[in-house]
């Protein structure tokens, strides 16, 4: 027998000297519950740290998970100490020695968390490296405590052929991957490969922490009963599994391996145990089955996605916590099925049978990942940015309806020529390397598919400025559900409508907005819901849908319809019911990305007909007059602050109104951060409530940069809207806000034709006749930074625009 790497020793038999004090025991029981509960709290309050800071805007605390790591590291390590060294009896120390190196690993794994979430797989090499390198350090510490031997399967001599076990160890690990295989989805080709050899490493740490010595304490002249044993050393690795798994991944990764990994303790307990008594090594199976159950969530699943921005509907966070259930179950299954087949069941397993259980879930897993899984690679791209942007400091500030087709078609010429000069020779390498790429005119850029090397690439040649990364939502295994409405169409105007006393426009202005057309860049829009379908402006040239190629208006979210609704809806819920509506979809489960905003907004600018050129058959003048977007691109999807800046200043100097929402990152000060809200060129728009109050979540000034916003407040909370499928329902936003914003525009200027395109004056009616509202709270400084010129007044406004 070789000599035991950890000073372990056996327990005494029940025929042997009366036993020691119960206490050390005892303590190792409340030592292990303190590690797991410490681990699992810490863990998930991480998550949910990183996740509020993102939904109120605040950037993530560097620091989080290296405070988090040493805080475990110290109030369980010091504990884990004592057990290590204090206890007369030496397995009890041995179980805190193996606890105190499973502490000190998990510290080294969670370190490389801090960077950040979209350099995904410089966190997947670092992690690869340093499980590899913990790995051998173990290896070798544990190395020089064994003496070689020439058993089959021990370091003297090396089996022909995979033992009975490995090949146990590679089904169960293939069925903790399989459900991950069939709800998720991969990344990019090199994230993948990385990830695999990230869970190649872990696997083989663990094997490293949980060597033939550690399943091999009992005395073989008198050793325990099967099932206690499975359960006693099952518990053991259980913990240091758990801290094994808690180190693995991008915060919200790691959740799914807390519920897995633990019970998969119990079934290489028993494969240990079975390959003791066939004297063959229990390593590969380790490896195998725990680099597989990581594997899962490390390659399957964006850590991106797994976020509370997507909680609200059965996006990816839902799927990751059905496939971490649904391999929990079967860690669960597994530990049952080998603790009682081969825990108690004495000689060698059929090599047979192993394998063909091997084999056949291979091939499943193989099957579900062509078949019902999400087949392919669906990493990110990355959005090129050039040097040179279009000069329009000169193009001629027309007004009128006339004026501004002019000015539209100026813009765009010079864009669309700018872009052709400058990108000619990076577009030609691109098809050279055979690289997909998209281009753009509306900012100077190109979307580009690639990873760290090709943005390397990028970054050095001259005519580019820099290189973002362009985030991808990856596919899920059933459509989220459409947020539809119960509520019937309101039976007159609506209280946020009468609060801008819009409905008097109507009643004793005549004015309905008839005449204008409102660009609706969102989640699409259902364009046969009964109060938007007529107000549609129709043609080939009104819809674009870059996600998903769809030919007519449709909403797969419900936020478009609801905003849109807002806008220009029937059944008084729309502020200017009689205008004209055209829409592009530029979100995606409430995600986008700076090409696809750009999508959007490059259509809005230049409408083409379906499946046409932006470049060579956009339309400048079937441009809609105003722009509705509630949306913004933080550095999440993977804005910098002046990536969409050169299209909001594009779209100004050809006369187009873009009105944005200001966000809902409130009450924080300085809260309006995201592309495009605090531009100056745009009209940001806040929220207030049925009372004047200025709502909670409403995003507050002064923008980045000291820039003086919001510049106007609407209603926003409990708004009632068009929702799909005919209803309406209420929801609350400066989403909800900023289309009531771009209908009162359309009122102005649908009463005055002649101030379409004169966007000055048409910002200084709008705040010049807005109404004072109640400001709680902090002011940040001034009252203006929190509401601008107060709330809109739709009524004054088109009186003065009629002027």
């Amino acid at each position: 027998m070789p000599v035991q790497p950890w000073p372990v020793h056996p327990l005494p038999s029940p025929a042997g000297p009366p036993r020691s004090s119960p206490v050390p025991v005892v303590a190792a029981v409340f030592l292990g519950l303190w590690i797991v509960g410490l681990t699992v709290v810490t863990q998930l309050g991480g998550w949910l740290t990183d996740q509020l800071l993102l939904l109120v805007g605040v950037d993530r605390l560097v620091w989080l998970w290296p405070v988090a790591t040493v805080a475990v590291v110290v109030l369980a390590g010091i504990p884990t100490l004592l057990l290590a060294l204090l206890p007369r009896s030496r397995v009890v120390r041995a179980v805190g020695q193996l606890w105190l190196v499973g502490l000190l690993v998990f510290g080294a794994l969670s370190l490389p968390r801090a960077l950040p979430l979209v350099q995904h797989e410089a966190y997947l090499a670092t992690l690869a490296g340093t499980a590899g390198l913990a790995a051998l350090v173990i290896h070798r510490l544990v190395s020089h405590r064994i003496a070689p031997t020439s058993k089959e399967g021990e370091p003297g001599r090396r089996a022909p052929r995979p033992a009975p076990v490995t090949l146990l160890g590679l089904a169960g690990g293939l069925a903790l991957l399989l459900p991950w295989v069939w709800v998720g989805a991969l990344g990019g080709l090199l994230e993948t490969l990385l990830a695999a050899l990230a869970a190649a490493a872990v696997g083989g740490l663990a094997a490293a922490l949980l060597p033939a010595a550690f399943w091999s304490r009992r005395s073989a002249d008198a050793p325990p009963r099967p099932g206690q044993l499975v359960l006693v050393d099952g518990l053991v690795a259980g913990v240091v599994l758990l801290l094994l798994g808690a180190g693995v991944g991008q915060s919200g990764a790691q959740l799914p391996l807390l519920l897995t990994l633990p019970p998969a303790g119990f079934a290489l307990a028993a494969l240990a145990a079975t390959a003791r008594r066939s004297a063959t090594g229990v390593g590969p199976a380790i490896a195998g089955l725990v680099g597989l159950s990581v594997f899962g969530p490390l390659a399957w699943a964006d850590p991106e996605e797994v976020s509370l921005v997507l909680a609200t509907a059965r996006d990816v966070p839902f799927w990751v916590a059905v496939a971490a259930g649904a391999s929990g179950i079967v860690a669960v299954l597994l530990a049952l099925g080998y603790g009682v087949v081969l825990g108690r069941r004495p000689g060698r397993p059929s090599r047979t049978v192993a394998g063909m259980a091997a084999a056949t879930l291979l091939v499943a897993t193989g099957a579900v990942a062509v078949g019902p899984g999400q087949p392919g690679l669906h990493g990110e791209r990355l959005f090129v940015v050039l040097r040179e942007q279009a000069d329009l400091s000169d193009v001629p500030a027309a007004t009128g309806r006339a004026g501004r087709d002019r000015r539209a078609a100026e813009v765009y010429r010079r864009l669309v020529e700018t872009a052709e000069r400058t990108q000619a020779g990076l577009r030609r390498e691109l098809r050279r390397f055979r690289l997909d790429h998209t281009p753009y005119y509306l900012v100077n850029a190109i979307e580009v598919d690639g990873g760290p090397l090709v943005r390397a690439w990028l970054a050095g040649r001259p005519e580019v400025d820099r290189v973002l990364v362009s985030q991808q939502v990856r596919p899920l295994p059933a459509p989220a559900p459409v947020t539809g409405g119960d509520a019937a169409p309101p039976p007159g105007a609506e209280w946020n409508i009468r609060l801008i006393r819009a409905d008097r426009v109507w009643s004793e202005l005549g004015i309905t907005g008839t005449g204008v057309t409102v660009g609706s860049s969102d989640s699409g829009v259902d364009g046969t819901h009964p109060g938007l379908a007529a107000g549609f402006r129709g043609g080939d040239d009104s819809w674009f849908d870059p996600w998903n190629a769809t030919s007519a208006p449709r909403d797969r979210g419900g936020h478009g319809t609801h905003t849109l609704g807002s806008a220009v809806g029937r059944d008084g819920a729309g502020v200017a019911p009689g205008a004209t509506w055209t829409g592009c979809v530029n979100l995606d489960r409430n995600l986008g990305n700076p090409a696809l905003y750009l999508d959007c907004l490059q259509f809005m600018l230049a409408p083409f007909p379906t499946g046409g050129d932006p470049f060579r058959d956009g339309r400048p003048h079937r441009a809609p007059e105003i722009l509705t977007n509630s949306w913004g691109c933080p550095a999440l999807e993977g804005c910098d602050p002046g990536a969409l800046q050169p299209a909001v200043a594009a779209l100004t100097a050809a006369g187009i109104l873009v009105v944005v929402a200001a966000g809902n990152t409130g009450p924080r000060c300085r809260s309006i951060e995201d592309s495009p809200a605090f531009h100056p060129d745009v009209l940001t728009v806040g929220a207030v409530d049925q009372q004047r109050r200025v709502a909670d979540f409403s995003s507050r000034g002064p923008g980045l940069g000291g820039v003086a916003k919001p510049d106007l407040v609407a209603p926003g909370a409990d708004v009632l809207s068009a929702l799909p499928g005919g209803g309406y329902g209420a929801l609350s936003g400066t989403s909800m806000a900023t289309p009531q914003v771009a209908g009162v525009a359309a009122l102005m200027w649908s009463a005055n034709p002649a101030l379409i395109g004169d966007l000055p004056r048409t910002r200084r009616i709008l705040t010049e006749t807005a109404t004072a509202v109640q400001v709680e709270g902090d002011r940040c400084g001034d009252e203006a930074h929190v509401v601008g010129a107060g709330l809109v007044d739709a009524y004054a406004a088109v009186r003065a625009a009629r002027g």
